[in-house]
Parts: structure tokens; sequence; C-alpha cells
């Protein structure tokens, strides 16, 4: 059976990073829907984040956005983060929102549009410098929306050329993650459409290029399991991105639409050492809360990434182990089985009392008053968003 000890020392080396941008106005294609309270700042989007922190215990790193997050002083955010007891994460790239780029970024067939792309790119890297960032994260919407639009292979080369260009750049302490998609926006060709385009590209590079698995960018069906389980097998998973979908877009609440697949990835997670701190897996919220309160939702993703953790930890792995070798397909499932009907939320809040937190995070913030402070003092100025 499970060390209960260890599992709750396990919990407490978890570490989820938050998005900056999920704090900001977000929306569908159609329609941004503003709430009150809402950062105008970087510098407010981390006071929220620490709040994020401060109730769950487990989330002390905020990954930023450029140009979204851009200010004068990179090293003064880094300092503000400090003083809210965070540290600034990943830095995310932005090649999709420029008008040059309606053809792509570092895939486009004009070197002077490819050139302006890893220059943000490189920009990026120089911003990591300063906040102290270990990760650089890209996910490009380059691709063609018809056949014959461009050519498939001189994207991809030109995709290479561009990678490798940032590649050099980085420190030696630094990282290349890659994200994949496999469409939106491109209606044809997506040029990093899935987890082997973007591991080839990333063995091409070297040991500083890594995969992320955002959990809401596959067809319906894919087995996420078994590609985190692969990557992890051949040191290639970087980082996750965790969200949820129902049928194309990625921007719901991690767990939402299928909590039994989240925990099958983190068990897999768990069975190949991505919790080590070694492996350097980084565990990612990528979410835009488009009608639901912003702290509160990112609040409850990062418990239930929580969840589903400590399920994980609880498999029976002598259990299981021992099935699998015995060809015993019954007992081998109930093992995973039994671990995912455990209702972990008694063993969680025991957990949170024994490092001084309130038990339930979600009903601790609504109580502390920070919503109605921010309502109040957050008039004027424009709020963070990407638009729509």
């Amino acid at each position: 059976m499970p060390d209960i000890a260890a599992v709750k020392a396990a919990l407490a080396d978890q570490r989820i990073e938050t998005p900056s941008w999920g704090y900001g106005n977000s929306g569908t294609r159609f329609k941004v829907f503003a709430q009150e309270g809402v950062p105008r700042t970087p510098r407010e989007k981390l006071d929220d984040a620490a709040k994020v922190h401060e109730f769950t215990g487990i989330a002390p790193t905020v990954s930023l956005h450029i140009p979204w997050d851009k200010v004068e002083d990179y090293a003064a955010l880094g300092a503000h983060a400090k003083a809210l007891g965070l540290e600034l994460g990943a830095i995310n790239s932005n090649t999709f929102q420029d008008d040059d780029y309606k053809l792509g970024s570092v895939c486009h067939p004009d070197p002077k549009v490819r050139r302006k792309a890893v220059e943000h790119l490189l920009e990026c890297v120089d911003i990591m410098d300063a906040t102290g960032s270990k990760s650089l994260k890209l996910w490009f919407a380059d691709g063609t929306n018809y056949p014959g639009q461009d050519d498939i292979v001189g994207r991809q080369d030109r995709l290479a050329e561009s990678l490798a260009a940032v590649y050099e750049r980085l420190g030696d302490d630094q990282r290349l993650l890659l994200e994949y998609k496999f469409f939106e926006p491109a209606f044809y060709t997506t040029d990093v459409p899935d987890w082997g385009t973007s591991y080839a590209h990333c063995l091409k590079l070297g040991d500083k290029a890594q995969v992320v698995v955002d959990t809401g960018h596959h067809a319906p069906g894919t087995n996420i399991e078994f590609i985190v389980a692969f990557l992890l097998r051949e040191k290639k998973l970087g980082a996750f991105d965790f969200n949820s979908r129902f049928y194309a877009d990625d921007d719901l609440m991690v767990g939402s639409a299928d909590p039994f697949q989240l925990f099958r990835i983190l068990h897999e997670v768990a069975q190949n050492g991505g919790f080590e701190r070694e492996t350097n897996v980084a565990f990612m919220l990528d979410q835009c809360h488009n009608i639901e309160a912003k702290i509160p939702a990112i609040i409850r993703s990062v418990m239930n990434v929580q969840e589903a953790t400590a399920k994980a930890l609880l498999v029976d792995r002598e259990a299981l182990a021992a099935a699998q070798r015995a060809g015993d397909v019954l007992s081998a499932n109930a093992a995973l089985m039994d671990a995912y009907n455990t209702d972990v939320r008694p063993l969680l809040a025991e957990w949170r009392e024994e490092r001084g937190l309130h038990p339930d995070p979600v009903a601790a913030y609504r109580a502390c008053g920070w919503q109605e402070r921010i309502v109040a003092e957050r008039v004027g100025g424009e709020q963070a968003g990407w638009g729509a």
C-alpha cells in the first residue's frame, strides 16, 4: 500500500506555474467579457498570482507573455515578484498578433518577416536574462490555409533555421520549450501540428530543447498519456500546459472536461519519474477564464492538478507491477481505478492544515476580501487583456 507520509511529502514538492494572461481579460473569437478588478499592469497580475500561492501553497511561479507583459525594468518586476514570495517563470513569445504574420512568422516566405520574428524571440531571451527565467516557451500559429499556398518542406526548413538561431543564443542553464497544436488558426497545414514534429526539431537542436505538451492541443481520442510516457522515456518532456477542452479550443479549466484523463496523464508522470526535481518538468497552466471569475478559477485549477496528482501518487505500484507481470489484466486496471476512485479531498485538507493553510483554498480566497479590494482600487487605466 502507498505510504501516506511519502504521498504528502511528494505533494509538498509540487509546483504549479500560473499564467499572467489568465488574470487578464480574454474571450472567444467574438467577444471579450470584461470583469471588474482585472489587473491593469504586470505588477498587478503578480499581486493576484500571490493570492493564488498564498491559499494553495504550491503556485510560486508565474509565466510572462511578451509583449503583453512588457515593462521598462524587468529586474524591478522580478524584485516585485520576489517581495510577494513569487518567481518569474517561463517567458512566452508572441508571433501571432502582428499584421506581418498573416502568412506566418518564423516560417514566412519573406526573409524580412522571418528576421523580425527571430528578433522578437531573441528579445525574449534577453528578458530571460533580466528576470532569471530558465525557459523560453514557443508556440507558432504558422501554417497554410490552402493546398499549394506554400512549400511544406520549405516551411520546415525555415522553422529549423529560425529555431537554431534562437537555440544558439540560449545560456548554459536556459532551455527552449516547443509547443505544438494540431490545427488552428491554419486550416490546411500547421507547421508544428503534433508532438512528433516538435520532438524531431528538439532532437536536432540538442539537449536544451524540449517538448511542451498542452493537454488541449490534440485530436479527440488521442492517447495523451502515451505521448507523455514516451517523451519522459526520451528525456524530452520539458513542460505541460494544463487546460481542457470539449471540442476544439483549449481554454477550459484543467480537469473540467475529463478528470480521468488528467489522472492517467499524471499517473504516467509519477510512474516515470516526472515529479522528480532532476527531471525538470514544468507544470504550467495555460488557460483563459472567459466567463468565470479569474482568481478563484486559477485556484480551482491548481487544486484540480493537485487532486489528480494525489490520486496518481496513491496507486499501489507494487500491486500494479505484480499484476502486469502476471498478465492479470483486471487486477492491473483495478490498481489504477482504486486510486482514481479515492476521495483525496480529506487528505489534501489535512495536508493544507499541517502547513498552516486553510483546508478550502477557494473559500479562503472568497473570505479574504481581496476581490472586493481590487474591484474598488483598480478603477481607471486599461485592463490587461489580449483582445479577440
